[in-house]
């Protein structure tokens, strides 16, 4: 058995990736693995991913740089 790194933010299913998108623009999203967050370029927002659940509420993301 091989201990490989999860993701900060669990797995998330690649299916349910390729369907969301940002609540606020309704633009794609970009999975960064290493942060566990969706990020959405347009919006300049992050939303957290916890225990492999995205959580796609404006309020609750985080502000890009």
């Amino acid at each position: 058995m091989t201990d490989t790194p999860q993701p900060l933010g669990g797995a998330v299913d690649p299916q349910l990736l390729e369907i969301l998108v940002c609540p606020v623009t309704k633009q794609p999203l970009r999975y960064d693995q290493e942060r566990g967050e969706l990020v959405s370029e347009a919006a300049g927002l992050a939303y957290p991913v916890r225990d492999g659940i995205p959580i796609m509420l404006p309020d609750q993301a985080r502000k890009l740089d």
